[in-house]
Order: C-alpha cells, then sequence, then structure tokens
C-alpha cells in the first residue's frame, strides 16, 4: 500500500534532475575540447524532459516527469585565432564547442534547486507517514 503516491512522482523528478545534473556537469568538463572520438569539436548536450502518467490502484492517475531524451545542441561554436592550436585549420582558426558557460551555470544552479525542492517532498512526505503510523498506534 503507498500511503503517499506523490513520492512516485518526486522520485522521478530526482532522477530526471540527476540526469540534467550529469549532462551540465558533462558539458562543463568538455567545455575546451576542440577534439572528439567522432570528430570535431564537442557538443553541448540538452535534457528533454517528458511528462509521464503513473497508474495507481484503483485506475486513476498521477502525472509525473521523465527524461525525454538527451539531444546535441546543433548550434555553432565560436572560432577562436590560435594558430599554435594543433587543431588548428590552415587559417589558424580553431573550432571551439558550443558551450557557453553561463548558460551552463545557470542551468546547474535551477537543476540543483529543483532537485532540493523535491527533495524536500519527499523528506516531507516520510515525515507526514511516519506521523500518520504514530496517529494509528
Amino acid at each position: 500500500m503507498n500511503l503517499i503516491p506523490g513520492i512516485d512522482i518526486s522520485s522521478g523528478a530526482l532522477a530526471a534532475q540527476k540526469m540534467r545534473l550529469d549532462i551540465v556537469a558533462q558539458n562543463i568538463a568538455n567545455a575546451q575540447t576542440t577534439r572528439t572520438a567522432e570528430g570535431g569539436p564537442y557538443q553541448r548536450q540538452i535534457v528533454s524532459f517528458e511528462t509521464e502518467l503513473l497508474k495507481r490502484a484503483g485506475g486513476t492517475s498521477l502525472q509525473g516527469v521523465k527524461i525525454g531524451g538527451v539531444t546535441n545542441d546543433r548550434a555553432p561554436g565560436q572560432e577562436v585565432y590560435n594558430p599554435q592550436h594543433p587543431d588548428a585549420g590552415a587559417d589558424g582558426n580553431v573550432m571551439m564547442p558550443n558551450v557557453n558557460l553561463a548558460y551552463e551555470m545557470v542551468d546547474l544552479i535551477t537543476a540543483s534547486r529543483a532537485y532540493e525542492a523535491n527533495l524536500s517532498v519527499v523528506k516531507a512526505s516520510r515525515s507526514l507517514a511516519q506521523k500518520t503510523f504514530e496517529i494509528g498506534k
């Protein structure tokens, strides 16, 4: 018996935000990567979310969130003149990744705050369930 169905929703949101945090950290770590195994500079990754219907006993549904996918940002990177760089072209320009650290930091903070908010919901739900058991004694 699930006393607090909202925990299912919050656990899905926690998993989605954790994945978002992982992708943002990967973007930040590769902000200067000019050569990948696929060739060319690193492409920024974007996480997309989808709604998900969670079936409950009794036929009712709850709406949660899940990862819809992780895709490459197709925005072009910046060309930087650096003829000493090993990946520089004949003209001395290097194609840099399309990662903007300011955007990534904002995304990191919002994902972290969303994670903390969902964690607070889980903690409050757990406390509520414990109080419910105490009343039943």
